[in-house]
């Protein structure tokens, strides 16, 4: 049985991917032409590189169809509803950091923190006979944050692109996004509210509980010392 390993398939995360597994004794390369998206594994006998964009990865290791996927952990708790039945996080990786954060137009000079942002969204309604909105890629992650500080009086829109520019726009009051500086953020004239972030994401290895893991005791012991991560087939293995 071949254990097969997801990795963000270009750019930054890739490259840091690839050094943190070389680290640790285990060389990742791309195989074939710069559009072909295969790769090899050297350092563990009974492994296959898959490359995937790093949005992929949730669905692949929840379906089981990789073993182990590397990928942010914003990117998992947003994907699967479920998360922790589906897949099991292994270990942070330390490098990839964002947070997930709201943020207002620096306008809005008496709202700082989420008990402002309610009464502000109560006011909003009252007077204009919609709900705030708020643009964002992660609704589910706002929605429980928001859900959690007794937010109501919004709405979520979805945004797909520059989602600094919604508020600009006019299609969104104020945004939940990642932020690795806060500098776009300001260049926008925002101020991301007080408080703990929505969530602090970094680029984490999960593995999949739904995978087949029979076979690949040899591997998995091999990898959990190199790795410094509990592979178990008991944890793992299909029921």
């Amino acid at each position: 049985m071949t254990i097969k390993l997801g990795v963000p398939s270009k750019g930054r995360l890739m490259e840091q991917t690839f050094d943190w597994f070389a680290d640790r004794g285990l060389r990742l390369a791309r195989t074939g032409a710069a559009r072909e998206y295969a790769g090899a594994v050297e350092g563990v006998e009974g492994m296959e590189l898959v490359l995937l964009s790093a949005s992929e990865i949730p669905r692949e290791l929840a379906a089981g169809r990789i073993h182990l996927g590397v990928t942010g952990s914003d990117l998992v708790r947003e994907t699967l509803p479920d998360w922790q039945a589906s897949v099991a996080e292994l270990t942070p990786m330390g490098f990839g950091h964002a947070d997930l954060i709201l943020a207002v137009p620096v306008t809005w000079v008496d709202v700082d923190t989420l008990d402002d942002l309610d009464a502000a969204a109560a006011a909003f309604r009252a007077r204009h006979g919609f709900r705030l909105r708020i643009a964002t890629k992660y609704h589910r992650l706002v929605r429980e944050h928001l859900r959690a500080h007794g937010v109501a009086d919004y709405q979520l829109v979805d945004s797909q692109g520059a989602t600094e520019g919604t508020i600009r726009n006019l299609t969104a009051e104020a945004v939940a996004d990642i932020t690795s500086t806060g500098e776009t953020l300001r260049a926008n004239h925002l101020k991301i509210l007080q408080g703990p972030p929505i969530h602090c994401s970094q680029a984490t290895l999960f593995a999949a509980k739904s995978a087949s893991w029979t076979d690949c005791s040899a591997a998995m012991g091999l990898l959990s010392q190199r790795l410094g991560v509990i592979l178990s087939s008991e944890v793992f293995a299909n029921p």
